[in-house]
């Protein structure tokens, strides 16, 4: 894969092993500035596996893994707990892992569009609330790639295009990439530049329809609130079974989408 100047990070054929299993195994992304991908999949598909090696908490067990010099990642976790026992301000929230100035926070606040709570204690938020807040502490070190895991799950339908009409708006003003997790196999955010589906490995690719022209969600939710979705077309050219081999076109069965890889792990390289 040719590195080009505006790319962020590049995983090439980048897999994780642990226990003796792979997590994600032969995973191929590029991350360009001002690009939107999305990586869907099912439930222990290795989504949030690939994210990490993307952000850098995890390194890859094969693979290459090369990042922009000076690239500074913004990451929003699938999960985030806050003990209730233990009142927290937002505020407090966007300094918890460094300390950033006041100015900094109040434009990542104004950013997400909460500025108002700044001194609201976390635990009082809303659904959507809290998202926009972990969505600012995010922001606050001025990214050039937003990583977002699961962004709007657990939120209602309205929040959801609020949500993704801002995280629009962020990649519009800043010209960061963002990378999404969506739990959703088909109904992914409108202006996504490419569609990454995964179960353990890249199954398919491709770039999504916007649901504006699909009648059953223009009678579900009308013209204007699903400008922000789109859907997804799979187009595998296999199925995987229940006990986890893979049945191909052909009819023939493997253990894997991909042609079988040798077992010796070629250390993965994070190059800052």
């Amino acid at each position: 894969m040719t590195r080009e100047p505006n790319d962020l990070i590049t995983l090439e054929n980048a897999g994780v092993r642990r226990d003796n299993r792979w997590l994600v195994r032969g995973i191929d992304l590029r991350m360009r500035a001002g690009e939107i991908v999305t990586i869907i999949g099912p439930n222990g598909a290795g989504k949030s596996t690939t994210a990490q090696l993307v952000v850098g908490t995890l390194r890859a067990s094969e693979g290459r893994v090369l990042r922009q010099t000076g690239l500074r990642v913004g990451y929003v976790p699938q999960k985030l707990h806050i003990d209730p026992a233990l009142p927290m301000r937002v505020n407090r929230l966007l300094d918890l892992t460094a300390m950033v100035s006041v100015e900094a926070k109040r434009r990542a606040l104004d950013a997400v569009g909460i500025l108002h709570l700044g001194d609201a204690f976390v635990q009082d938020l809303s659904g959507g609330e809290f998202q926009r807040a972990l969505l600012a502490r995010a922001m606050v070190r001025q990214p050039n790639l937003l990583v977002l895991d699961e962004p709007v799950q657990g939120v209602d339908f309205a929040s959801e295009v609020m949500l993704y009409n801002l995280i629009k708006q962020i990649r519009d003003t800043t010209g960061c990439g963002v990378l999404m997790i969506s739990h959703d196999l088909h109904i992914v955010m409108a202006d996504t530049d490419t569609v990454l589906c995964l179960n353990g490995h890249i199954c398919c690719s491709g770039s999504p329809d916007s649901v504006v022209s699909n009648p059953e969600y223009l009678r579900l939710f009308g013209a204007h609130d699903t400008a922000a979705l789109a859907v997804y077309q799979h187009d595998h050219d296999h199925i995987h079974l229940p006990d986890g081999t893979v049945q191909h076109a052909d009819g023939s069965i493997s253990t894997g989408c991909q042609p079988e890889q040798s077992d010796d792990l070629r250390r993965g390289h994070d190059h800052v």
